[in-house]
């Protein structure tokens, strides 16, 4: 139940962040100094921990994808789809905390 629900808030968030990239590249063109503006945003420690949070959707939704997929393409491996589901905790955590770490390195001052 977690993960379906996890799912569906990282697609959300995902499909924000795709509203939200149409904007900024429209921006460019449309009055490039509130591009400018928005770009010093992103660079602000509130825009990083924004960036963090779409990455963190972003990966999160494509382990689980791939999850669904094993289990898809080989039925049998439905009987371990908590363990799975583990695995994706794993490596999510595993590579999505240095990856939080360098994004926010700047805002943090290192």
């Amino acid at each position: 139940m977690l993960a379906w629900a996890f799912h569906r808030i990282s697609g959300i968030g995902i499909f924000a962040f795709v509203l939200l990239h149409v904007f900024d590249i429209f921006l460019a063109g449309a009055d490039p100094k509130a591009y400018d503006d928005l770009l010093t945003f992103y660079a602000s420690t509130l825009g990083r921990m924004m960036e963090v949070l779409i990455g963190a959707a972003l990966f999160y939704h494509s382990l689980n994808g791939i999850r669904i997929l094993i289990m898809d393409f080989w039925p049998r491996m439905t009987a371990y789809h908590k363990q799975i589901w583990y695995a994706n905790w794993v490596i999510f955590l595993g590579v999505g905390l240095p990856g939080a770490f360098i994004i926010m390195r700047p805002a943090l001052g290192l």
